[in-house]
């Protein structure tokens, strides 16, 4: 249930048990759950098999951490499911080993689900994100302050009954809705309303609340009603109503550097909106390609809910509704989340330029589902290098790499550069584009990471590694080829 940013075992004889199963049936796994999840035909074809058996070494290596014995993944690209595999051991004791079939409970991935069931409601005209919430709880501390949208983007000031990232005495026991928001939801806020973000699944909670009287319905019957079942999201589950039977994963923690040791779980209804959703890696995928075409959520909530949220000074929070909103160091947009609740973490991390994300469920704690989505990223994204053929790939980067050297000797090919461009490189400005890049010494690599169109000009991404350091240089090319923009970037 925590927000786990991201801006990231078990004996031999199991991880032999994991390597063994690590060999071409991999696709035909990935394929049977892309079916079974009636997910677009012949999405498995999209991946190439070096780039699967890539992705299980990732994988495999990865749970060469001790304390998490199993991990469930599921890759979108082009908009369709294209890979979907588990690895490890669901269950230690009894052997059980994980398959893409199995759920994991998702902790804080919930979010997502609350914030467009809120959205769907604005689309019913059932309420307004800028709804005072005393319009439906206003016993709650500041009811008549606090906005609907403040509590979806962690700006309401509620202090988190759920900070911990360890399952509290008192938490092991069940609870109702109705004492947490009497208890933290009429305690003093820690700051004012709009004026800072801080994590707070209470304010899911309130949320959640809003939610059932607004719609007349449970929180889990709308999300399934709207949502899930309209997905054909066959594996969901409101962990806090459902039964966590023995041929799913166990989840596992450890206390130091010990063994994985089964967790003890939260008592029913404390994860509730805030963390109660457990499913498969590929039904949180199908989610995901859900929400980049806009099925369940008009474009314009959509928008609402991917766009970054704003302190009343101005600054900016990286968080919209239910998801984290940034750029990556490459200039990709990325919307993710993760997620944390006794013996589980989850990383959702979805590219909507690019119609992809990616997926990791795991079994146990740690950093495991962020290291593993972030190498998974890399791999599928990763950049050509300098390229001899005559594409206009490779002309852009030749002429990259040509000014970065003769921006370093205090010279610039003026010929290749636009007339704002030319106009921009004042004396001034080449003297301190020397001063600083000189320093760097010669250029050993350039790689493109990213390639988009804006305003009739192509935008083009470089990563410069030099030996004295890697920069990072975004572009723009006018359509005759010409350098409309240089600037350099520290990595």
């Amino acid at each position: 249930m925590k927000k786990n940013t991201s801006a990231i075992g078990e004996s031999a004889a199991l991880l032999q048990i994991r390597t063994t199963r690590i060999n071409k049936s991999n696709t035909i796994i990935g394929c049977v759950v892309a079916l079974a999840a009636a997910l677009p035909l012949g999405a498995c074809a999209q991946l190439a098999p070096d780039t699967t058996r890539a992705i299980d070494a990732i994988v495999v290596k990865a749970l060469e951490d001790k304390s998490v014995p199993s991990a469930s993944i599921a890759i979108v690209k082009g908009g369709k499911l294209v890979y979907a595999q588990a690895y490890g051991m669901a269950r230690i004791d009894r052997a059980l080993k994980a398959t893409p079939q199995m759920r994991y409970k998702i902790g804080s991935n919930t979010k997502q689900f609350v914030a467009a069931a809120m959205l769907l409601l604005v689309e019913d005209g059932k309420l307004s994100l800028d709804d005072h919430i005393a319009r439906f709880l206003p016993d709650l501390t500041r009811a008549n302050t606090i906005t609907v949208r403040q509590l979806l983007a962690h700006t309401a000031g509620y202090m988190d009954y759920y900070p911990l990232d360890y399952v509290a005495p008192f938490m092991e026991k069940a609870t109702t809705v109705d004492a947490i928001l009497a208890d933290w939801g009429k305690r003093p806020l820690g700051f004012e309303p709009g004026s800072r973000w801080e994590y707070s699944n209470t304010g899911y909670a309130v949320a959640g609340r809003i939610i059932e009287m607004a719609s007349g319905m449970s929180l889990d019957n709308f999300i399934r009603s709207r949502i899930t079942d309209k997905l054909g999201m066959r594996s969901v589950v409101d962990t806090s109503a459902t039964h966590w039977s023995d041929s799913e994963p166990q989840g596992y923690e450890v206390a130091a550097f010990g063994p994985p040791r089964p967790a003890r779980p939260e008592g029913a209804y404390w994860l509730w909106a805030a963390g109660n959703l457990a499913m498969t890696a590929s039904d949180l995928a199908r989610w995901d390609i859900a929400l980049m075409h806009d099925t369940i959520l008009s474009s314009t909530s959509r928008k609402v809910m991917a766009t970054e949220n704003l302190l009343t000074g101005g600054t900016g929070t990286n968080y919209g509704l239910g998801l984290f909103v940034r750029m990556t160091p490459e200039g990709r947009l990325r919307w993710d989340h993760g997620g944390e609740v006794a013996g589980f973490r989850s990383q959702n991390t979805i590219f909507p330029n690019d119609d992809a994300a990616i997926v990791v469920l795991t079994n146990g704690g740690g950093n495991t589902s962020d290291k593993v989505t972030g190498e998974i990223e890399a791999l599928l994204f990763a950049p050509a290098a300098d390229s001899v053929d005559n594409s206009a790939a490779a002309l852009a980067l030749h002429k990259i790499r040509a000014l970065f050297v003769q921006l370093q000797a205090g010279h610039p090919d003026r010929s290749i550069l636009s007339d704002g461009l030319n106009a921009h490189f004042s004396e001034q400005v080449v003297a301190d584009f020397t001063a600083s890049l000189k320093p760097l010494g010669e250029v050993q690599s350039i790689v493109e990471s990213r390639s988009d169109r804006r305003g009739g000009l192509v935008y083009r991404f470089f990563r410069i590694n030099t030996a004295g350091g890697t920069v990072r240089v975004p572009t723009y090319f006018t359509p005759d080829g010409k350098l409309d923009q240089f600037i350099v970037y520290p990595r």
